[in-house]
């Protein structure tokens, strides 16, 4: 239990390693319960399937995810964010972990998220990018690939 008060639920490392591991799907969004006692999965997005991928490319597919962010709430994701280096280097995938806070969310919801995100950080070993956001154009598609980049 976090110093919040907060746990995690089960099913939020099973997501995880489901991501990870199994490249099941391409993000998790993570969320409070409604007694904000208990961080739950609140959406699985972007199946890894050839079919899907034959339909989506990866702009497209991360697009999807960001509209699944609220405008007022606050939200923890992960994302296997897949992008090509450099014609030398090649295809790469680094997951991200995103503490989604918009400067719209309330401030009591700011405060229970930032004071419960690192419990759940813990339980998410391999994240290879990190980024708190509070507007869509901090986690937009070109941000994140630069991030990405860089190795932040």
């Amino acid at each position: 239990m976090a110093r919040s008060g907060v746990s995690v639920d089960k099913e939020c490392n099973n997501a995880f390693q489901d991501l990870k591991l199994g490249k099941k799907f391409h993000y998790v969004i993570f969320k409070l319960d409604s007694d904000a006692k208990n961080i739950v999965v609140d959406k699985i997005g972007a199946k890894s399937s050839e079919e899907k991928a034959s339909k989506m490319d990866s702009k497209e597919i991360y697009e999807e995810f960001i509209e699944h962010l609220p405008e007022t709430d606050c939200r923890y994701a992960i994302y296997d964010f897949q992008y090509v280096k450099s014609a030398e280097e090649g295809f790469r995938s680094k997951i991200v972990f995103i503490a989604w806070s918009p400067d719209e969310s309330s401030v009591k919801s700011k405060m229970v998220y930032a004071s419960s995100k690192e419990i759940l950080r813990t339980l998410f070993s391999g994240v290879g990018v990190e980024l708190q956001a509070t507007a869509l154009d901090e986690v937009d598609y070109a941000s994140v690939l630069e991030k990405c980049n860089r190795g932040n």
